[in-house]
């Protein structure tokens, strides 16, 4: 198992993407909090830390963490929209410093799509010139989509295009859109209904299979990746029992995530998966439990393809005992439901 902590050096951010979860604020880490957080994960066992933003290579403290957590015998890695990594002499100055992989934000192979969706003239371009760069540098890199109105429709499209184009590239994670309390709020048209990727988002796992690469999907229910249900990030950390950490500049602080659950519907009271999955992200808020379905099949297979092994008997029993089991946070109320429920599918 391997427990990773992201940590959130800066809310600035040269682009501005429609729906960005943490977007700019003016806070920034100092050094003395920096390496205290680093030495948190230390202390908590993990095995490395993913910098993270804003965009974490505006950040005058990237060179200085990267340090540290070398230093402090943890792996780094970035989250990034490749912009200052596509100066070679940036990118490596990171390297020398310790990162050993990054997390690139490419969210169409459609330069004017990925341009309006980052709402930077150029954006897609500076991308490309990153992920070129990546070969020299040694080091090893993956795809982040973020799904959303305008890429939906071509998912497959995009990893078929990278696969071909940077062939080097070996994973890809999309993220469902969080679309509360962060800019998709002024940009409501970009959210999607979960029935608008699910077509394209199995015909680009059904590529990245078929040629042996790898892949994870994020706030997306197990319903709408029912071939795939062992890609789910947070299936996986359920039925592998890891956890995560999160040092977020802004109210929420250090979150300490060992449970995995959003949102229930009525038909997760019926689901065989629902003990492995997280259910709807925001659902009665921003996404409707109506758009869930159950699924009757064995979740036993899953277990097994995302363990590598046989589950003891032991893990069966306590992934059973999560069947009904609700989020004390986002799982909204009957009242909040009922109320959902009178609007518009």
């Amino acid at each position: 198992m391997a427990n990773l902590g992201y940590l959130q050096l800066t809310r600035n951010c040269y682009q501005k993407c429609q729906f960005c979860s943490n977007p700019p604020t003016g806070v920034h880490l100092d050094v003395d909090q920096m390496r205290t957080e680093i030495e948190k994960l230390v202390e908590m066992g993990y095995d490395g830390v993913i910098l993270t933003g804003g965009e974490p290579s505006t950040s005058e403290l990237l060179l200085p963490a990267l340090s540290y957590a070398r230093e402090r015998n943890l792996f780094s890695r970035m989250i990034t929209n490749g912009q200052k990594l596509a100066d070679k002499d940036f990118f490596r100055r990171c390297v020398d410093a310790g990162l050993t992989h990054i997390h690139v934000s490419l969210h169409s192979y459609r330069r004017e799509v990925h341009d309006f969706i980052t709402q930077y003239r150029g954006a897609w371009d500076i991308l490309v010139k990153c992920l070129s760069n990546v070969p020299e540098m040694g080091i090893t890199c993956d795809i982040n989509t973020v799904i959303n109105v305008y890429n939906c429709d071509h998912l497959h499209e995009n990893v078929q295009w990278i696969c071909e184009n940077f062939p080097f590239i070996r994973h890809f994670v999309w993220n469902n859109m969080d679309p509360d309390g962060n800019r998709a709020e002024e940009f409501p048209d970009c959210i999607p209904h979960h029935y608008e990727f699910q077509v394209s988002l199995e015909k680009a796992m059904d590529y990245l299979h078929g040629t042996g690469r790898s892949f994870r999907a994020e706030r997306v229910p197990l319903c709408y990746m029912r071939r795939y249900a062992w890609a789910s990030t947070e299936a996986r950390k359920t039925i592998k029992e890891e956890e995560r950490c999160i040092r977020f500049l802004d109210f929420k602080g250090f979150v300490h995530q060992r449970e995995f659950l959003h949102g229930k519907g009525e038909a997760c009271d019926v689901c065989r998966f629902d003990s492995i999955c997280a259910g709807m992200y925001s659902m009665a808020r921003t996404y409707d439990e109506r758009e869930q379905s159950p699924m009757f099949e064995d979740p036993y297979d899953t277990i097994v393809q995302v363990l590598g092994h046989e589950p003891s008997p032991e893990l069966m029993a306590r992934l059973q005992a999560r069947r009904g089991r609700r989020s004390r946070t986002e799982q909204p109320s009957i009242e909040q439901r009922q109320e959902a429920l009178q609007r518009a599918l």
